[in-house]
């Protein structure tokens, strides 16, 4: 199981969309591929979000916990290419 986790503002403005779409095309290439994949949104003000990875630049990306990608738009193959490298499956 992966998670995908895209921290941005709420309302997401349009790098944090984009993020979230690019995000959303990762995980339906790996689910074509059998990997189970979820992507949540978390909004980047929220204390407890904070608290769990420390983000100040938005839009980021973590990968099962983990902050991967921060303060720019990655395209779904990094994201996809990040996760196989992270053998997270």
């Amino acid at each position: 199981m992966v998670l995908i986790e895209v921290v941005g503002v709420d309302p997401p403005c349009k790098r944090c969309a984009a993020t979230y779409k690019n995000a959303e095309e990762a995980a339906s290439l790996l689910r074509k591929e059998g990997a189970e994949v979820t992507v949540q949104k978390l909004n980047i003000a929220s204390k407890e979000v904070i608290a769990k990875y420390g983000v100040l630049l938005s839009p980021a990306v973590a990968i099962n916990g983990q902050v991967r990608i921060a303060g720019r738009i990655p395209s779904p193959d990094e994201i996809t290419r990040i996760i196989k490298q992270t053998d997270t499956r």
